[in-house]
This record gives structure tokens, sequence and C-alpha cells, in this order.
């Protein structure tokens, strides 16, 4: 059979045709690379080939060359490299003659090809023309189609390659990319795909935004490109500059002033709802940038420093134009929206709350004479519109500000979840719930509280959104209504406490629901959770109840098991289990050692559950936490319990492919070792054995390898003398690990090594806390050189954060602690040690605590 044939055949109807054919193309794949690589591009160039079969080359030339996973995409590119070069320079050729066909769809298969293909070659040197090439393309007025297709090239290129790979050619891209952006470009479609690669190539034509002449031109090309006559056109200008804000908010000021707040604005009230939402994005963005400006200028101040960037305050100056239109965009809701479709009026409700962070208290009196004028309209569009408005400028303005204002609106909002339209009830239950998150002091417990509830909680009997709000209102009311004593100690009662059994049982009939639409069951479940944890001591009976509830839940769902029939009925019960799991956790943690007589039956089912999951790992993450949380909840009353365990923890922690399912087994490791202390001295071989076994591993992924070197300091913490048969080999493992320094050039790395620092640093302090004041302490002096110098690393690394800074302290202190005596007087008086542990300025003041208290003990350590 012909490759034209098999791909054919791999898009049949038929099932079985379907599978024949792929199988038989991966088996080529497999078996003759070259030959299947060639087979596709030879598909690919043959203009008498239908569309869809070259399409399907396309696709499976590109998916030969791309992959998700990092270890695919390395064997891909190693693959690709290793084939003789005159069957490279073939592929190559025919993916750059296809570019230019009669057809655009396959010139669009192709500048994937071809991209596909540089994002392989150029980070290695290799195909040193091809930009070259790609910029003859552009230039050739003759053949619309091969410029459409190469501008495609270029911007897909510019995506996915690092910018710094591409910086020596980034004036000739975007000169060539600029050319088919302007306004004299005949071709729309040339234009568009020119504005596409621009949008791409943003990121690594940097220097040339430094340049103001260059700038000025790429500013009116974009600018100009918003006015064309073709919506595509205008749509993908207006997204240019929503990345050219965020990139480049400092440049801005001039274009603002002169085009930017004029465009943006009647972009906002076009009549294509695609240009509009573009527009309303690009505010968003400005008021993104400068909520962050704001927060980065209040931290510098608090340094006494100035910061990086100052803010040019856009939104502030443009209030009085965005607001009216983002207002009048509000009340252009569409009665049947989909849940999930993003549409005008969302926009402008995501830009107003987003614009109320930015100016703060000057969004109140912008709004409030909308909110006035239409919260009691006839018309729904306006009465939603209103409340919508309401809701989404309460974060930002100061709270006192706002107080007065919601003592007005609480009394009409709670009425209002009777509104005769479902919109209007929905918005008002997610405004209720934002005021219980955000203002909950202006929920006063004896006038409010009695109908705000009844409202929520008859809420709950209403559709599958409203329920969903309405449960998210009432987590954030158990949430945030903590009543303090005046000495910080929780109170025997609160002003909820006559609620508790009410609302609970509401939300547990809620969760009786067979479906979940809107995630309305889950998040009945997750107000659950919050109920049971902020329970007040006069609740507690609430607590108890629920949790023999669901551990029947629990009980008839794994008799049902066998009766799920499909995929869905799958999901769903794999999703209850969970959410059920997720309340479990809550009442263990909430019992602590009370949760005693109910111990064995929730380990019987724990089991149960960890067998009928298979290889479920969301399943199984779910079922080892809550055996963790038992654990910490019985500590030494666990041990019952752990032979049954153990036989499912190992095959847990040898999944190196399925990396939450690895770590939340090492975090198990750790819980266990805690929870029995000393007693967990008998399980530490085989633990630090698989531990070890999964630092050698070159498939679990590198996050994972922290977390084991964090355990290994739980393990030595709970076993103390204990540890020594394991420690020479892991303090081995641990100076290993310690000795990686980042390319600071490398932010990903950077950020790593950050976080395996901090993972070494939790190791040594569990390992030296575990030998202080212990017989075996002395082994400790040999090491401690080295455990000082990767303190040192840490320390002086401008990257480092509060937790890596209170870690390093504490380790000076823990290590200075073991010895008193001056054992180690010399390591503790060279001149670093005193340097850092002099007071500083920038410094929380928890880490500064714990500063103080390693100076003290280096003192008693070096007398």
């Amino acid at each position: 059979m012909n490759a034209t044939e098999l791909l054919a055949n791999s898009l049949s109807a038929d099932a079985h045709t379907r599978q024949d054919a792929t199988q038989k193309l991966e088996s080529a794949a497999q078996d003759n690379y070259p030959q299947y690589m060639l087979m596709l591009s030879s598909v690919l160039v043959d203009e008498n080939t239908p569309i869809h079969i070259r399409n399907a080359a396309g696709l499976a030339l590109k998916n030969a060359l791309t992959a998700r996973e990092s270890i695919r995409q390395t064997d891909m590119i190693n693959r690709w490299l290793s084939l003789p070069n005159d069957t490279k320079a073939k592929i190559k050729q025919d993916a750059l003659i296809t570019l230019s066909s009669s057809n655009p769809k396959a010139g669009n298969f192709a500048s994937q090809v071809v991209s596909a293909i540089a994002a392989v070659e150029l980070p290695q040197g290799q195909w040193p023309d091809l930009i070259e090439i790609l910029l003859g393309f552009v230039n050739n007025q003759t053949n619309t189609n091969l410029r459409i297709a190469t501008l495609q090239t270029i911007g897909f290129i510019c995506e996915a390659i690092k910018p710094d790979i591409l910086s020596l050619r980034s004036n000739e891209i975007l000169t060539a990319v600029i050319h088919g952006a302007r306004k004299e470009e005949p071709s729309p479609e040339v234009q568009l795909a020119a504005i596409h690669a621009l949008f791409n190539s943003l990121e690594f034509v940097r220097d040339n935004f430094e340049r103001e002449g260059e700038r000025n031109y790429i500013m009116q090309v974009v600018c100009e490109a918003t006015q064309k006559n073709s919506v595509s056109v205008q749509v993908a200008a207006f997204e240019c500059l929503v990345r050219i804000m965020s990139l480049y908010y400092d440049k801005m000021g001039l274009y603002m002033e002169q085009a930017l707040f004029g465009l943006t604005v009647v972009g906002m009230k076009h009549t294509d709802e695609r240009v509009a939402l573009q527009a309303v994005e690009f505010w968003s963005t400005v008021c993104e940038e400068e909520v962050d400006l704001a927060l980065e200028a209040q931290e510098a101040a608090e340094y006494g420093d100035a910061p990086e960037t100052e803010s040019r305050f856009f939104a502030k100056i443009a209030l009085p134009e965005i607001v009216p239109v983002l207002l009048q965009l509000l009340t252009q809701q569409e009665e049947d929206a989909e849940e999930d479709e993003w549409n005008v009026s969302m926009a402008a409700g995501t830009c107003l709350s987003l614009l109320a962070g930015a100016v703060q208290d000057a969004i109140v009196p912008a709004v409030i004479p909308f909110i006035e004028a239409h919260i009691k309209s006839a018309d729904w569009h306006q009465r939603e519109a209103a409340v919508m408005t309401f809701g989404s400028i309460l974060e930002g303005p100061d709270p006192a500000v706002l107080t007065p204002l919601v003592n007005q609106a609480l009394p009409l909002l709670i009425d209002m979840m009777t509104d005769t339209n479902v919109h209007v009830k929905d918005t008002t239950a997610w405004t209720l719930g934002r005021i219980c998150d955000l203002l909950i002091g202006t929920i006063k417990p004896d006038v409010h509280l009695h109908p705000l509830i009844s409202a929520l909680v008859n809420g709950l009997q209403d559709s599958p959104r409203i329920i969903a709000n309405c449960c998210w209102a009432l987590m954030n009311l158990a949430d945030q209504y903590v009543f303090y004593e005046e000495e910080g100690e929780a109170v025997q009662s609160g002003p909820l406490s006559p609620y508790y059994e009410g609302v609970v049982q509401a939300l547990l009939r809620v969760t009786e629901s067979s479906g979940n639409e809107s995630n309305f069951r889950t998040a009945a479940y997750e107000a659950i959770t919050s109920y049971l944890t902020q329970a007040t001591p006069d609740a507690i009976s609430v607590v108890q109840s629920t949790a023999v509830t669901v551990l029947q839940r629990m009980e008839h769902l794994l008799s049902m098991q066998n009766q799920i029939l499909g995929v869905d009925d799958r999901n769903n019960w794999n999703e209850l289990q969970s959410n059920l799991c997720g309340v479990v956790i809550c009442v263990i943690r909430k019992l602590a050692e009370g949760i005693q007589p109910l111990a064995d039956r929730i380990m019987t089912l724990i089991l149960q559950l960890i067998q009928s999951a298979g290889k479920t790992s969301t399943m199984l993450e779910d079922a080892f936490l809550v055996v963790g949380a038992l654990a910490s909840a019985l500590e030494s009353q666990f041990s019952p319990y752990i032979q049954a365990f153990l036989p499912f923890l190992y095959p847990a922690l040898k999944a190196h492919e399925d990396t939450q399912l690895c770590t939340v087994a090492v975090g198990i490791i750790g819980d266990i070792s805690r929870a029995l202390g000393e007693q967990s001295a008998q399980y530490a071989g085989p633990f630090m054995t698989v531990l070890l076994e999964n630092l050698q591993s070159d498939v679990l992924n590198r996050n994972v390898k922290i977390s084991i070197l964090s355990c290994f300091g739980d393990i030595a913490l709970a076993i103390g003398p204990a540890f020594e048969p394991y420690f020479e080999t892991t303090m081995g493992v641990l100076r290993q690990a310690g000795a990686l320094e980042p390319n600071p050039l490398d932010y990903d790395l950077v950020d790593y090594v950050g976080q395996l620092r901090e993972g070494i640093l939790e190791a040594y302090t569990g390992i030296v806390t575990g030998l202080k004041k212990t017989e075996k302490v002395n082994i400790l002096i040999p090491h401690s050189q080295n455990i000082l110098e990767l303190v040192h690393r840490c320390l002086v690394d401008e990257e480092r954060s509060d937790a890596l800074m209170r870690l390093s302290y504490g380790l000076i202190g823990d290590l200075a602690d073991c010895f008193p005596g001056g054992q180690l007087k010399q390591l503790f008086l060279v001149n670093w040690v005193a340097q850092e542990l002099r007071s500083r300025q920038r410094m929380v003041e928890e880490t500064k605590k714990t500063m103080r208290w390693a100076r003290e003990a280096v003192k008693r350590a070096t007398q």
C-alpha cells in the first residue's frame, strides 16, 4: 500500500480501516524512520494529492518533530539530527517548495513543518541559510500564497525558538514582517499573516523597541492596521497592541497620548465583538500592569528604594472615557449565553474589576450613578449590569470608602436573590459571595446574618450556576467570619453557630445530586469543608455527624463500583470519591486525636478505595492524602495500620512517570516518620532504599527529587541517632546536589536551584536536629564545613527567598547549638558568618527572629 492510500485510510470513517492504517504508519516510523519521513514529505509536496491527505502528511511530519514531554522531545530531536544529510535536505526542500503551493491550505501545513524543523536545527547552529531563504520568499511580490505561508512560518519560528537564537537576524525579520504589515500592502491576507508574525516576534525585537525611530514606525504600522477595513486585520492589530502594552509599558506614554487612548475607546464600541473584545483586553492589560507597578512601588518604598518602572497612571487618566463604555458593554448580556463563552459583557466585568484595582477609590464615584440608576430597572439587562458593576468594584478601593455603600446595598441585594431573572440572581449570589470574601466586617450578625443565610440556603435549590455561587458565598462566610477573643484565642461559640447544622445539612442535600453541572456539587463539598474546618467547639457535633454521613457515602459508592458502565460514570464516581476524601481529610484535621473511634473504619475504606482505584492516579493521590492526615492526627497510634498500607505505598513511589502521585507518596513517608517518631526506625531502611533509588531515576521529575531530599530530613528528625546507617550516603547526595550552580540567564534553572537548595537545607536541618544532644552528634563534624559553605552560597545569592534565608539562619543556629563546647569554633569565626548574622533592613520579622537566635547560638559556640 502506498503512502497516499495509507494516509487516506488513517482518516477513514471506518474504525477498523483507520486503526489498521495508523498502526502501519507507526510501524513505518519505527522500522525505517528516514524512509517514513521522505514518504510523508513526498505526499506533502505533491500538488496532485487531495488536500486533506496532504494535511495528514504535514501533521504527521510535524508530530514526528515535536512533543510536549521533554524526554520524547529530546528523542525526536536526536532522531532527526541523526538522519543522513541528503534525507534532511530533501524533506526541507519539499516543505519549502510547498510554501508556494497554489492551495493556501497546503502552504499553511508546510509552514508548520518548516518551523518544526527550524525549532530543532537553528538552536544547533544548523540550517544557517533558512532565514535568508524565507526573507527572499517574503519579498516575492508575484506569489501572494508564498508570502502568506512564509510570514506564517516566520511567526511560528519566532513563537517556538528562544529570542537569543534569532537575535542576530531580528532586524531583517522585523523589516520583512513590518513591510507586509503596512497599510500600503494590497493583500489583506498578507497583512494579516504579517501582523500575526509581528505578534510572535515582539519579544525578541526588544533592541528595536529601545530605538525611538524604529519604535515609532512599528507603532505607526500597528495603529494604522487597527483602522483597516478587514475585521481580521483589526483584531490582530489590537492583539499586537495588547502584547506591546504588556511587554513595553514604560515606552507607551507618548503613544497613549497621541493615538492609543482614542483608538482603543473607539475599538471598544466596535460593532464586531471580536474587535471590541481585544480593545477591552487592552485596558485590562493596562490595569494589570499598573496594579503590579503599584505593588512594586509599595515594596520599594518599604525598603527605601525607587521602583524600577514608574506607573504612568494611564487607567486613572482614561477613567472618564473608558468607564461609560465598559458600563454600556455590561448591558449587552445574551439571554442564552453559555457559561464558558467569552463575550463583551463578561470582558467588561473583568476589566472593571481590574480597573478598580488600578485606580482604587477613584472608581467609586465613577460608577455609583450607574448603579443607582439601574439597580431597580424593569429591564433585567440593566439590573444585572448594575449588580455586576457593584460586585466588580469591591476589591481595590479602601474598605472604609466601600463600607457605607455595602451597608446600604446589602438588604436590597439579599432581596434580589428572589429576582424573576436567573441572570440577575446568579450575579447577585456572586456579588454576595464577594462581599463575604472581601468585606466581611460589613455583615452585622444581628442585622444581616439571618436574612443573608436564608437567601443563600434558598438559592441552593435553584439552577446549577446559582447553587455554585451560593455555595461559594456560604464558604466565604465561614472562612472569613472567624472571631477571636482579646488574647487571640478562638472563642467557644461564634455568630454562625446557630446556623451550622442547618447550613451543613442543606449543603449535604445539594451533594446528593447525581450530576455536577457548573461544578455545583463540588462547590457544595468545598463549602462543607470550610464549615467543618472553622467549626467552633459548640458545633463539633456537626463535624462528627458529617464524618459518619460521608463515610457511609464512601461505603455506598464502593459497593456500587461493579455497576459502573461507561467512562462518564467512572469519572463521576472518581470525582465523588475525591470530594468525599477532601471532607474526610478536613474532619481528621479538625478532630485530631478525636478521630480515633473512626480510624479503623477510615483505613478499611481507604485501602478498599486504593484497590479499586487501580492506576487512576488522582484517586490514589486523594486516598494517600487521607492516610497522611490520619497518620499526623493519630501519631504513634497509627502504627497498627502501617503494614496493611505499605504494599500500596511502594508501587506509588516507583511510579516515576506520575509526578503528582510520586510527590504525594514521598510526602506520606514524611507524615509516617513524623507520626511514629523513633518507632519509625523499623521502616527507615526500606524507605531510604526506595528514595535513594528514585534519585537515580532519569524519568522522575526533578521537582519530586527536591521533595525526596526534604523527606530525608523528616526521617532523620524522627529517628535521631538511628539514622546513622544512612548518614554518609545521604550527606554525599546532599553535597552533590548542593554543588549545582544555575546559569543566571536560565530563569527556570535559577528558580529550580532556589527550590532545590531549600530542600537540601530542610534535609540538613532534620539531620542536624535529629542528632542534636545525642551520642552520635560528632558524626556531623566532618561535614560541617560543607554545610556552612552551602549556607554561605545561599545567603549571598541575590535571588534568595525569605524561606531560604530563614532556613539558612536556622541551620547555622542548629549547628552551633549542637556544639556549644567550641568544636566548630574556627568554622563559625570566619568573617562571613558574623557579617550575615548582622541585622538587615530588608527582612521579614520572622526571619529576623531566626537570625537573632542563630547569632546567640554562634556566640555560645565560639566563647
